[in-house]
């Protein structure tokens, strides 16, 4: 009976007290299903201390203790971390954060002789100031990530200065994408009419496009140094199979990652008839810093010591190699670019601007709602940035989830179909080791709870993408 007066009290609420009430109990929702799902997880971390039988030719018994410690502190820095942000974000909610900081950047366009109808020079001010915030906050974490966990566990190889210097940098050049590109988008909104959400979805397209056919050439170089690959037997194969499936290859690349991190990637990007392939120099065995400082600290020449002493320096050498052969590396590749063959990329692109065509008409629909703005402490005036923050972040959050956990489903799906085109080109066994190495090399926990990993794994756990390679891998 009492569950029913409440409930019934929700519905005689104002209608702003309604959809407030709702965000908050929605966000705690999600908050605490993840958390629940984190805990099954962890579980696994704890109970699971001795690698499991079907893994035994997968994993020796130290790089399977590493993983799950490794494992267990990146899940705990997570509890703490997504406990922290769900309380600041509910925090920011109550005590009327978001009018605080509009009003804040109107004061400070006052100060600058911008009077109240500079709507979008507030708008940029306001942009401005949240990501600061945003910024220093997570500062914190992101430093206690990096310089304890990754530290502690051999991946970090970046010193206190370099990443400071790095988020200043990532800052600056976010700001100077973001606000140009809020300011027209704001533009565009307001002059469009009754038509402005198609204006507005083909300016993001037009964006989104723009963004990702520079950002290799021109963003990511200011953080990383990129290398073409150097004429040798590994370029000469990659070229010979792009031509193989009709990829249209330009370049390829090797980039500096071991100067931040040694977890290792390889990805291509460009459109039309320009592609380019990116390799990290982590992923490749000749060219990884960790193996060149192994074979320096070991004194490796052919005839140095004992014999004896020999083999325990090789094997030591042997277990700690970082980085894939050749061979494994072109299955990877193999792997990656079976992704552009069988059209993933394309269909990510269809979903994701079908989804925001989807976002810009509804929130056209509902932005004229007072309620949505009364509901977030904006009784007086609607301000179209703080429109769509509201809908966007708060109104569609069930939606997102939903699509998110649709995305998390298919990209799955994807990875299944990338492995069996690498598995057509001759690849299969090859695969199969790099998988098991990159695994090692990143420390990843090959045992998983199913509904943890279900929700969460972009990727199919390690042994399911095992097992389906081994079903015709070749001899």
């Amino acid at each position: 009976m009492g569950m029913w007066t409440s409930l019934d009290a929700m519905w005689e609420m104002p209608a702003e007290k309604r959809i407030f009430g709702a965000v908050l109990l929605f966000s705690w929702t999600v908050y605490l299903w993840e958390t629940f799902l984190a805990q099954r997880q962890r579980r696994i971390y704890k109970t699971t201390t001795h690698v499991p039988p079907e893994l035994g030719q997968i994993m020796d018994s130290e790089t399977f203790e590493k993983s799950r410690l490794y494992q267990l502190d990146k899940s705990t820095f997570s509890f703490w971390s997504g406990l922290y942000s769900e309380v600041e974000g509910t925090l920011i909610l109550l005590f009327g954060g978001i009018p605080y900081l509009w009003r804040l950047s109107g004061r400070f366009c006052g100060y600058a002789g911008f009077g109240s109808e500079y709507e979008i020079t507030q708008s940029l001010v306001f942009l401005l100031l949240a990501t600061l915030f945003s910024a220093l906050t997570g500062l914190p974490w992101s430093l206690y990530n990096t310089f304890v966990i990754e530290e502690k566990h051999g991946f970090n190889q970046q010193t206190l200065g370099f990443f400071m210097k790095d988020a200043i940098k990532k800052f600056i050049v976010t700001q100077c994408i973001l606000l140009p590109v809020s300011s027209l988008l704001l533009y565009i909104i307001k002059i469009g009419g009754d038509y402005f959400f198609i204006y507005a979805w083909l300016f993001t397209l037009v964006v989104s496009l723009v963004l990702v056919t520079i950002y290799a050439d021109y963003i990511a170089p200011l953080f990383d140094k990129f290398t073409p690959l150097p004429e040798g037997k590994l370029k000469e194969e990659i070229e010979v199979m792009a031509k193989s499936i009709d990829f249209p290859l330009t370049k390829v690349y090797v980039v500096e990652g071991s100067k931040r991190s040694s977890h290792s990637n390889a990805y291509f990007y460009g459109f039309f008839k320009n592609k380019r392939i990116v390799l990290f120099d982590t992923l490749l065995e000749e060219y990884s810093v960790l193996n060149k400082d192994i074979q320096e600290d070991s004194g490796m020449e052919p005839h140095s010591g004992e014999e004896g002493d020999n083999e325990e320096i090789k094997a030591k050498v042997k277990n700690k190699k970082q980085g894939c052969k050749n061979e494994e590396v072109l299955a990877v590749l193999g792997h990656e670019l079976g992704h552009w063959k069988l059209g993933h990329t394309v269909k990510n692109i269809i979903i994701s601007q079908m989804n925001s065509f989807l976002c810009f008409f509804l929130f056209a629909v509902l932005i004229g709602r007072k309620e949505l703005f009364a509901a977030f402490g904006f009784y007086d005036s609607q301000p179209t940035l703080i429109g769509l923050l509201i809908i966007f972040q708060f109104i569609f959050s069930p939606y997102n989830e939903v699509l998110s956990f649709c995305l998390t489903v298919l990209s799955r799906r994807f990875e299944f179909q990338a492995d069996a085109f690498a598995k057509k080109l001759g690849k299969a066994k090859d695969l199969y080791s790099a998988l098991i190495k990159l695994n090692k090399d990143n420390l990843g926990f090959p045992v998983s709870d199913w509904l943890f990993s279900m929700w969460h794994y972009s990727h199919p756990p390690l042994l399911e993408r095992l097992q389906a390679l081994k079903n015709t891998k070749q001899d």
